[in-house]
C-alpha cells in the first residue's frame, strides 16, 4: 500500500469514527487485529456491538468505495467480527459499512450501509 493510500485510509477511518460519534455511538476500539484481519472501528450502540468496516476513495469515477468489499474481504470481515465477539463475549453485534469518498481536508460524503454482512 503506497503512502498516499496509507494516508486516504486512515482519514477516512478519523471521518468515520468522528461521524459515527456524533451520531451517539461510543467507539471502543479502533484497528482490532485478529488471525483473520483487521477491524477499523469497534463501536456500541445500546447493547449492540457494531464492527466497522471504513472504505475511503478520493474520487469514484469508476466504481463507489462500497465496491471495495469483495466476497474475500465480508469473508474476512465477518471471520474477524466472529473471532472477536467470542473473545469478548457479545452475543449482540452487527457489521457495517462506511463508505467514505472525499479529498483528503475536504468535506466528504459519506454512506452508511448497516447490517452489512
Amino acid at each position: 500500500m503506497t503512502k498516499h493510500n496509507q494516508k486516504v485510509g486512515a482519514w477516512g477511518e478519523d471521518i468515520a469514527a468522528q461521524w459515527l460519534a456524533e451520531r451517539g455511538l461510543e467507539i471502543i476500539a479502533r484497528n482490532i487485529r485478529t488471525p483473520y484481519g483487521e477491524i477499523d472501528i469497534i463501536a456500541r450502540n445500546g447493547d449492540i456491538t457494531i464492527f466497522v468496516e471504513v472504505k475511503t476513495l478520493t474520487s469514484s469515477k469508476n466504481f463507489l468505495p462500497e465496491h471495495q468489499v469483495t466476497p474475500r474481504k465480508r469473508e474476512h470481515m465477518l471471520n474477524s467480527a466472529q473471532h472477536y465477539a467470542a473473545q469478548n463475549d457479545l452475543d449482540h453485534w452487527q457489521i457495517d459499512v462506511l463508505a467514505i469518498e472525499g479529498r483528503l481536508g475536504g468535506t466528504p460524503t459519506i454512506t452508511h450501509f448497516e447490517n452489512a454482512i
